[in-house]
């Protein structure tokens, strides 16, 4: 390449004190959401741990993330509060943790403007109440965007109830990236065996329920400039479209499926951007270019749950045009994510 290209990571958790300290009275709890896995393993070190040390990664911002960023050249993180974030909390305390969250996160990207950018928490369980939260992180916090870990209580954003969110979004322009969580309990059961339940199998199959589930109930007929964004390439939907768009014709011609203004698969080219968090294939990779078009994917590494260099190496070896290089390393960000461009 003929000159040093940018590199914005774009799925990058992150987490503050007072939200451990709550998910962690979750994982001791009488909960049986399988999310409690996760939690247990990150939060509850006495309870039974991942293996991993997780927490320090996330509550680490200065020290040990800025300095592998330093080390291997990653210019910017685009932060988020990880999963499950405020999603498994009472209404009143995922309201005042989202708030905090964010309120934390715009101090870090005012801090260090050039190294960090971020994406705002909401609380689900109140749309309305999360619908200002949008508004003043968008406004007053000059965040870039938004995270929500896909279902909230097993229910999900094609609901009508959640649409002051969708529209607050729209009206910002603010891209949504659905992350993933554990299964709902109406999906779990056979998710819970073999280590399924988390970024093997299940996050993926919950997410791109989640993003289907919008497609197919006419979410982007309603907010047709809406954008959300899916992490692990796609989630697998990239791959799987052709059967998707043929299968829901097929259903809205008998009657099976309700009739949308779009194709499910027009919705996924022009409503959706993928970032490659975690799946490091160059096959893959390039399919998804090849398929969902240059402009609409980004490079991210999913920090701390993956390493660093890795992440760094396989792009840097990825063969790529110059042009496609810069947008999926930052131009595609910058315009996503309104990071200002240097």
């Amino acid at each position: 390449m003929s000159q040093k290209i940018r590199k914005i990571a774009t799925e990058e958790a992150w987490s503050i004190p007072e939200v451990a300290a709550e998910l962690k009275k979750v994982a001791r709890g009488p909960s049986q959401s399988l999310d409690k896995l996760l939690v247990r393993g990150i939060y509850d070190a006495e309870g039974g741990g991942s293996g991993y040390d997780f927490l320090d990664g996330l509550l680490d911002v200065e020290e040990q993330r800025l300095g592998q960023m330093d080390e291997l050249g990653v210019d910017m993180h685009l932060l988020s509060l990880t999963a499950p974030g405020v999603q498994m909390f009472d209404a009143d305390t995922a309201c005042d943790l989202a708030q905090l969250a964010n309120d934390r996160l715009a101090e870090i990207c005012a801090g260090r403007p050039e190294r960090f950018s971020g994406l705002a928490s909401f609380a689900p369980q109140s749309p309305r109440r999360a619908a200002k939260e949008i508004e003043r992180a968008m406004r007053e916090l000059k965040l870039n965007g938004l995270i929500v870990n896909s279902h909230t209580n097993g229910e999900y954003l094609d609901d009508p109830k959640y649409w002051p969110v969708l529209e607050a979004a729209e009206a910002l322009d603010a891209c949504i990236y659905i992350h993933p969580r554990a299964a709902s309990d109406t999906l779990k059961g056979p998710l819970q065996d073999y280590g399924m339940d988390s970024a093997m199998w299940g996050y993926g199959v919950e997410v791109g329920t989640h993003a289907v589930r919008m497609m197919a109930g006419g979410v982007f007929d309603a907010f047709p400039r809406l954008k959300i964004c899916l992490g692990h390439m796609g989630e697998a939907l990239p791959f799987w479209i052709w059967r998707i768009n043929f299968m829901n014709s097929r259903a809205q011609a008998t009657g099976r499926a309700r009739k949308t203004g779009r194709s499910m698969a027009e919705y996924l080219q022009d409503n959706f951007v993928f970032t490659n968090s975690g799946v490091e294939d160059p096959l893959a990779l390039r399919y998804t270019i090849d398929k969902m078009g240059i402009d609409n994917v980004m490079w991210a590494i999913d920090y701390p749950y993956q390493p660093m260099k890795p992440a760094v190496d396989f792009i840097d070896a990825f063969e790529a045009t110059e042009e496609e290089k810069h947008a999926l390393c930052h131009g595609n960000a910058e315009r996503i994510f309104h990071i200002a461009p240097l």
